[in-house]
Parts: structure tokens; sequence; C-alpha cells
């Protein structure tokens, strides 16, 4: 199965779980945090600039600084995490066909809505969820159950 290679939302969330664990409350450097998503300062710092934009997280300056949560991990959704860093990218990785081919133009007008819903259900899904329940592992207990009389 091939893998994401954007991985800015599952650090952004690593991240902003990290800030809401933190026991005595105080600040955490780029560095910490770094440390922490096993990436470089740089890359932290990057996805740490829409958060901060959107009112998610705050820095402190000085020599006790560093990046602290701006609001409740109970009031920041998976789905507004995702939406500060994919915004209207597309989810699919669609291609650019040749506009002259009547086939691809259809096959790229389905493959645009279809990447439409997919978003939509992301959103949706990762709307259910906060900080806060991956914090303390909520998410699977979360989870709708399948339904009973379902086949699958």
């Amino acid at each position: 199965m091939a893998r994401s290679k954007n991985t800015q939302f599952a650090v952004a969330v690593h991240v902003l779980t990290y800030l809401a664990g933190r026991a005595d409350g105080s600040p955490a450097s780029s560095d910490e945090l770094s440390g922490s998503a096993n990436v470089n300062p740089v890359y932290v710092r990057r996805l740490l600039g829409p958060l901060r934009e959107a009112g998610l997280v705050r820095s402190r300056p000085g020599a006790h600084g560093g990046w602290e949560l701006a609001t409740g991990a109970r009031d920041i959704t998976l789905a507004q995490v995702w939406l500060l860093l994919q915004g209207e990218d597309r989810v699919l990785g669609l291609h650019g066909p040749d506009p002259s081919c009547s086939v691809g133009r259809s096959v790229q007008q389905s493959l645009t809505a279809l990447d439409r819903a997919v978003a939509d259900a992301v959103t949706t899904e990762l709307g259910r969820f906060t900080v806060h329940d991956v914090l303390n592992q909520d998410v699977e207990r979360r989870r709708p159950e399948a339904c009973p009389n379902s086949e699958t």
C-alpha cells in the first residue's frame, strides 16, 4: 500500500498533543517538539506558523519561552488542523490529462467530484475528534461501531 509523503497533519497533531499533555503547562521549544516528533525543528516551526495564525498555539519569547496551546485541547478538532494544512489541496493526487482527449476530460471530471467527496468525508470524520481525544487515546473508543446487521 502506498504511503502518503505529506506528514504535516500527523506532525501537527503530534505537536498539539504533546503541548496538551505537558503536566506543568510550561512552553516547549521547537527543538523539544521536533525531537518528540522525530522531525527537523525547521519543519515543526513551519507547521506552527499556520497553527499560531489560527489561534491554536502561541509562542513565548525568552530563555524560558517556547510554544504552548492558546486554546483548550477539547476545543481543537482534528478537522481544524486538517483544513489549516490541507486547505483546498487535492486529496487524491489528480493528474493533468490531455485536454483534447474526451476520455481524459471525463475521467478528470469524475475524479474531481470523487476528490471533493473524499475530502468532505475526511473533514467530517476528523471533526468528530479533538486533540484531547488523541491525548487520552479516546479515538478508537469513540469510533462508531459497525452496524450489527451489515455484511462486511
